[in-house]
């Protein structure tokens, strides 16, 4: 193997092996589960608490507005992270990739003038040149088949 195949083998990554991928389903599975069933126990255990009487009823009332006062200033920190993320993404895109594509279109507008330079000034004269060489070359030979 040659130096040039040890260097690309070395920078590949690590092919992910068979084995990891049922693993991480697994636990995801196992994650899923698990939400699942400590939903089921509040949820039972609400509408046991809910059925004992006019008393317990309004407790399990109170303790859901504090449960959503809660979820809400939880979203209310997910949307403040959500906004912070944004306005970073916005600033990347203009002060970083704007300024790269604007280089890139410029080095293809110099590749573009560059190419028709070299098509005007050489490409073209050399295929004239060609030409006209391939029906000189052509007439000679007319030529030398009627002295035979």
């Amino acid at each position: 193997m040659s130096d040039d195949a040890h260097v690309l083998n070395a920078e590949q990554p690590p092919e992910e092996t068979n084995e990891a991928a049922p693993a991480r389903k697994s636990k995801t599975w196992l994650y899923v589960l698990i939400v699942v069933v400590i939903l089921g126990i509040v949820i039972a255990g609400i509408v046991l608490l809910a059925s004992k009487g006019p008393d317990t009823t309004s407790q399990v009332r109170d303790i859901f507005i504090i449960l959503m006062a809660l979820l809400s200033l939880v979203i209310g920190v997910a949307l403040i992270i959500l906004i912070i993320q944004l306005a970073a993404l916005i600033n990347l895109l203009q002060n970083e990739i704007k300024p790269i594509l604007k280089s890139t279109s410029d080095t293809v507008n110099t590749l573009k003038g560059t190419t028709a330079f070299l098509s005007d000034n050489l490409a073209s004269p050399v295929i004239k040149m060609n030409s006209s060489v391939a029906g000189l070359r052509r007439l000679i030979d007319l030529v030398g088949l009627f002295k035979k």
